[in-house]
This record gives C-alpha cells, structure tokens and sequence, in this order.
C-alpha cells in the first residue's frame, strides 16, 4: 500500500543534497553533496519533514556537547582527555526525518511509500534497505507525525520499558520469554512499569510530554507533568496529564500530599526525569516514594551540584537508572529492540496522533528558516515545544487515510 504512485527503478540522474549543520559555535549553515543513483539494494527518500530535537542540536550549536571536548572511547564506555571525537564543522545534525520514497532498488520498499527514518536535516538521503533503521507509515497517520517514529518516539517508549524491567526485576524478561502474562509479543509488556501506577514526569518538553502520553496510554493511575512554562502546562492538560506549575508550588510536596500507599510511604512510584538539568534530577529524587525509581532520561551537561546523595537518595533507598535509546534494559534484548519501540511508537500515533498533532508539534518553517530559528531558540527569543522544517512537497499529499497504492 502506497500514498503515491512511482516508478521502481526510473534512472533518476545525480543530484544535489542539501543538509543543515553547525558551521562553528554560534552558526547554523547549509552544505550540499552530490549523489549518485541507488545502488542494488538500495532506495531514494525525498525528505518531507524534519524535525528538530532542541536538548541534543543546541547542545552542538551552543558548543557544550561533550563530544566536541572530549575523545569517547567506544571500547571501554568513557570519555576522556585526547582529541575530540568530533569537530567543526558538524554537517550533519538530527535524527527526526520523514520522507517518501522516490525510487527503489529493492522490493523492501516501494516508490511513494511514506517512510520514518533518522539521517539528518537534509532535502534527500539514499538508503540500504538491508543496513539502515527504516520504518513505513501506516497510511492512517499524518506523515508529519513520521518524526517521532525513528528515535524520538523509541526513545521514550525504552523509558517505559525500563520502568518495567526496574519493577519486574530480572526475572521479567523470563517471564516474557516463557510465555507469561507479559508475553514478547504483548504489546502491554510495555506498560508493566506503569500499569496502575502514580506517574510523575519531571520536564515538559518533547520527551516529557510524549513519555507522559505513553504511560497514560498503557494504563498508568495517573500521570502528572511538573515544569514552569505556561504552553508546556497547557499542552500537559490537553494531553491529558496533571499539570504542575512549578512556579506556584513544590512538585515534591505535591506528591507526597496527595499519593499516600500507606505510613510513611507517599509520593510517586516511579518519576520519568526528562529535563537536562541536575535541579530536575534533585525535584525527582524528592519527590518518590521510598525505594522508587527514578527513569532518567535527561542530557545534562553543566555537572549535578544539585544533586543531593546524602538526602532522599540514601534515606529512602532510592534507584536512579538511566534509559537511552542505545540499550534496552539488559536480559531484554531477546524480545525489544528499536524496531519493536518503533511499532510501539507507531501505535501511540494511530491511537492518540491528533493530540500529539495538535498540542506538540508547535512550529512548522521551511527549511531555509532553519538556522534563524536555532538562533532565536538558542538567544530565547522563541519558544516552541516542537519545531518542524518542511522540506518537500507536501501538498501533493493524499490525506491520511487514503489508500493511492
């Protein structure tokens, strides 16, 4: 099932590629390569949509992501003093990308399929159907929701997957692989960690919002979503979460008022961290139950000296774990993957992908407005929840729904 019509193996002639990267801190700049025709194997995107990840590309544009200071050794898991691992210019930047297929050398995909994929703010990228992470929109969802599918999505879909490895212990994943109730290809696997739970999201950007909406989704009691900037807040409510102002009231004594589970034992069962700032992580810890967990998902990159061990952390048996994309909790890996979070991602979309629409994507520019509008972000003289850059022709687009296959 395609939404356009195309033509498997037309020849299409060399073309140009332009991409949006970091020329030198403080400069967003366009580059351009030229690329040859697909080879067997092989297929052509037209980019559509680009979607801008604010915590990781501003870290590059400010100059403050620790692979720009640092040497990371890939063996050994750690940075360290040596030359940086990367250097300016950084040409390619993003990971948020969907586009439609425009020609294809294999019959994994056909041309005008509508695929996710991560590759960077470019107008094209050629793919290896049999190498790199693709995954087709269903025709139901609006291709624009296709940024989330590739990366952002999985990578709040895995922080609920390591709630529910934390809550399950080790033996979860043989229970899955078993046969049990949480069996591999449940799909409610996903929300074992927040299942008739009390939810806290510290932090109300992409990843805190989408987070929040997947552990509403997959059943939790409640979920509250604690920042300090009104369109967050509103957009938090309109998900369908609790809003905490963190301007009128301490988040942690929110908690601890209103979710009692008995003497001595109030607060969250479990707190997602999604703000890259130490003062979150300390908003987290205070605000759990005893011996809960907090799901960190939070970049920081200024130190954690607001980060206090000596208090909740070691009186109340705390856990901090942290979930990036790059792993799914260990003794999983038999059953998870990013493709299975992708399709989890997927589904969130076809089920609650007018809200998302609605009340996170914020901003839609075109491509060539891209570098003023990190600029304006960076100087704070714009905010937006999620930024988009529109790159092909997407009027042509039959609406979602449409089968023109």
């Amino acid at each position: 099932m395609t939404r356009r019509p195309g033509t498997r193996d037309a020849g299409l002639a060399t073309r140009t590629v332009r991409s949006l990267g970091v020329e030198r801190a403080g400069e967003m700049a366009f580059s351009s390569y030229e690329e040859g025709l697909p080879a067997e194997g092989q297929f052509r995107v037209d980019t559509l949509y680009t979607g801008l990840s604010s915590g990781t590309e501003l870290s590059f544009f400010k100059g403050s992501n620790p692979y720009l200071h640092l040497a990371w050794d890939e063996e050994l898991g750690v940075f360290g003093p040596g030359e940086p691992s990367i250097r300016f210019p950084v040409r390619f930047i993003g990971y948020m990308e969907v586009g439609r297929v425009a020609e294809s050398r294999t019959a994994a995909t056909e041309p005008g399929e509508i695929v996710a994929m991560t590759y960077g703010h470019k107008t094209g990228h050629t793919a290896d159907a049999r190498h790199d992470f693709w995954m087709p929109l269903p025709p139901e969802i609006e291709p624009i929701l296709g940024i989330y599918v590739a990366q952002m999505g999985p990578i709040c879909a895995n922080g609920l997957l390591h709630a529910a490895a934390d809550l399950g212990g080790p033996t979860l994943g043989d229970r899955a692989a078993d046969g049990g109730r949480s069996d591999p290809g449940d799909a409610a696997f996903l929300g074992d960690g927040v299942r008739g739970r009390q939810v806290l999201v510290v932090g109300g950007g992409v990843v805190g919002l989408l987070t929040g909406l997947f552990a509403l989704h997959h059943g939790a009691a409640s979920v509250a979503l604690a920042d300090r900037t009104p369109q967050r807040l509103a957009a938090a409510a309109r998900l369908g979460l609790i809003p905490l102002d963190e301007q009128a009231g301490e988040t942690w004594r929110w908690c601890k008022e209103r979710w009692r589970h008995g003497p001595k034992d109030r607060g969250a069962d479990v707190v997602f961290q999604c703000r890259g700032q130490a003062a979150g992580l300390q908003t987290a810890l205070r605000s759990l139950r005893p011996q809960g967990t907090v799901i960190d998902m939070a970049f920081y990159q200024d130190g954690a000296a607001d980060v206090r061990l000596g208090e909740e952390f070691h009186h109340n048996g705390l856990t901090i774990r942290c979930a990036q994309i790059g792993r799914v909790p260990r003794g999983l890996a038999h059953a998870w993957d990013r493709r299975r979070l992708a399709a989890e991602t997927v589904a969130l979309l076809q089920a609650r992908g007018r809200l998302v629409r609605e009340h996170l994507i914020t901003d839609v520019v075109p491509f060539d407005k891209g570098p003023q509008l990190v600029a304006d972000l960076a100087a704070r003289k714009r905010h937006t929840i999620q930024a988009v850059f529109q790159v092909g022709d997407v009027d042509a687009l039959p609406p979602p729904g449409s089968d023109s296959g």
